[in-house]
């Protein structure tokens, strides 16, 4: 009779450890949630280096971004989802971004996203989005886009869209670069 307990204290000893063990795999398996997509693109892939031209026309431009408005009061945020678009306007000629450059409302470089050549083709359009968790650039965040161009062809356009729904509450808006 003693030996039928012990064994069957020995068997549920084993299952609450095993139990114990696959929920303790479960919880340590959690991935950590990243704060913004650092890169949407594989930039890698679109490094390019300049022709060798001279003919081509350098520039920057900025972009505002809110990736976060007042809500009510200036003591209270409402955070939003931004996109930044990039976008090439020829419809026949490649385009190259030299640098893209986030700042936060007191103008510190957050991150650099890239900052080596990259071409988008003939009326393409990239993004870069800033999400809704990533609270880093606050209510005056912006972005300096460094560029070059053909002289025959047009600057590209730079345009940021930020939204964000709450329940049934809905906000969004769009900015657009000027050229520095």
């Amino acid at each position: 009779m003693i030996n039928i307990f012990l064994k069957n204290f020995h068997l549920t000893g084993i299952r609450i450890c095993l139990g114990l063990c696959f929920l303790l795999m479960i919880l340590s398996c959690s991935e950590e949630k990243t704060v913004s997509h650092i890169d949407p693109v594989n930039w890698e892939k679109r490094y390019m280096a300049l022709p060798e031209q001279d003919s081509l026309i350098k520039g920057s431009s900025y972009l505002s971004i809110y990736s976060s408005i007042y809500d009510g009061t200036e003591r209270t945020l409402h955070h939003l989802t931004a996109t930044a678009s990039m976008r090439n306007v020829s419809n026949t000629d490649s385009i190259y971004i030299l640098k893209a450059e986030y700042y936060n409302t007191q103008g510190e470089l957050i991150r650099t996203y890239f900052n080596k050549p990259i071409f988008l083709k003939p009326l393409e359009t990239i993004e870069i989005v800033i999400d809704q968790d990533d609270e880093y650039g606050g209510t005056g965040a912006n972005f300096v886009f460094d560029w070059a161009v053909e002289s025959h062809n047009h600057e590209p356009i730079f345009e940021a869209v930020m939204i964000s729904t709450t329940g049934q509450q809905g906000i969004s808006f769009t900015t657009r670069g000027i050229k520095l």
